[in-house]
């Protein structure tokens, strides 16, 4: 599902944030990146919707190699991905139905499908009651969860989130992991970068440790590994 081999990652202005990654993750597994702050976490994540190109080796995502493929069928590859932001990144000006319901709009569903779809992930992430709220009108946590709801509404094979809980409380921290649960319970892969010390340890989960932009640590139920 996920193959990286050989893999470096040099920025313009010379810095290395990869340095020869080679690791790969299974159809159904739920994965968490760990490193200190300036690790090479963020571009491990990045390089893996194609945010970034590698400078060199292979990266291979739902059969897509994001080295070589073509920039016109990029967004088609991630239509197979959902990206969650530690920002939520909604859009202000539509409510949580419209948000969520935007990112069937663009690949041109039809509007029973979109309808049905929408309020079905609305129900997974328990906000059918607020379809018609605008972003401005919901707690941070709520906003996280419908960018959960768009983020899994196309059905995607891999939801990577990006510090998911970052902005959160603890409370409602663990309510976005019970949900990023339920989805990986029904068979998507889940990639989730944290910082978050207390979840990794009590959710025991496969551990992917970066530091100096090599893979440190990689362990099945591992723990989280630093002091914050």
């Amino acid at each position: 599902m996920i193959e990286m081999k050989e893999v470096w990652k040099t920025y313009p202005n010379g810095v290395m944030a990869i340095n020869g990654i080679d690791v790969s993750i299974s159809k159904g597994e739920f994965v968490y990146v760990v490193g200190p702050s300036g690790a090479g976490k963020s571009t491990f994540i990045k390089l893996m919707y194609r945010e970034e190109k590698p400078t060199q080796g292979t990266v291979v995502v739902n059969g897509y190699n994001l080295g070589s493929i073509k920039e016109k069928r990029i967004p088609i590859f991630r239509r197979s991905l959902g990206v969650v932001f530690q920002d939520f990144k909604l859009l202000p000006t539509l409510s949580v139905y419209e948000n969520v319901a935007f990112a069937l709009e663009v690949i041109e569903e039809s509007p029973s499908h979109i309808k049905r779809n929408v309020m079905k992930v609305l129900d997974i992430v328990k906000l059918k009651n607020k379809a018609r709220f605008f972003p401005h009108e919901l707690s941070g946590g709520e906003q996280q969860r419908v960018a959960v709801a768009r983020a899994i509404v196309n059905n995607p094979a891999i939801l990577i989130a990006d510090e998911p809980t970052g902005n959160l409380d603890p409370d409602t921290s663990w309510e976005i992991m019970r949900i990023l649960e339920e989805i990986n319970n029904r068979g998507t892969t889940i990639l989730m970068a944290t910082h978050n010390k207390e979840i990794v340890n009590t959710i025991r989960k496969r551990v992917i440790a970066i530091e100096g932009g090599r893979i440190a640590r990689d362990e099945v139920r591992g723990l989280y590994g630093y002091e914050r």
